[in-house]
């Protein structure tokens, strides 16, 4: 059901943020470092891919597909609704497999500057926040184009979110139903 995004078939950088304690929890969630993405996802992907490599650069992904248990887990960490979409509420892009959190590198994986770290629940992580370098207001406006491009909406609030269209079309997926063993 769903496909793993691994190099080399993707090329990209995997820093699954969530297999770590390098988050906004400060705690692992995950089990492995592995990201998966509904087929028509991972298509998309795979387009921002090319068109990123066109220019030199290449995708750092932070979280694609996220359990259900876990997405409950943030909501009880920090209910912030601007940052995160309530377990309940139905929306939850992340949990049917529709949804990416990344970044740009160069040549030498270094991320360009993007004025905030991924997963800063501040007002300077939106699009179009006037706070940060114009270097990281093109990075994001770079990334945004690159990510368009291939097929993807934008979240407004999170530079780094980016998800298929229309995502309530596909279901909400626990770690069980999805087959990863993520958690």
């Amino acid at each position: 059901m769903l496909v793993a995004i691994t190099p080399p078939e993707f090329d990209v950088v995997l820093d699954i943020a969530y297999a770590t304690s390098h988050n906004f929890t400060g705690h692992p969630h995950y089990k492995h470092p592995h990201a998966y993405l509904r087929p028509e996802a991972a298509e998309a992907l795979s387009r921002a891919i090319t068109v990123a490599a066109g220019i030199g650069l290449r995708l750092k992904i932070f979280d694609a597909y996220r359990p259900l248990e876990v997405q409950k887990a943030f909501w009880e960490h920090t209910p912030d609704p601007e940052f995160l979409s309530p377990p309940e509420g139905g929306s939850v892009p992340h949990c049917r497999g529709v949804a990416v959190d990344l970044t740009l590198v160069n040549e030498n994986e270094e991320a360009l500057p993007m004025g905030t770290v991924f997963d800063a629940f501040t007002p300077l992580s939106h699009h179009g926040a006037t706070g940060i370098s114009p270097e990281a207001q093109r990075n994001r406006l770079l990334l945004a184009g690159i990510m368009a491009t291939a097929g993807w909406d934008y979240n407004p609030t999170e530079w780094w979110h980016y998800q298929l269209f229309k995502p309530r079309e596909y279901p909400v997926l626990s770690d069980a139903e999805a087959g990863t063993g993520l958690i």
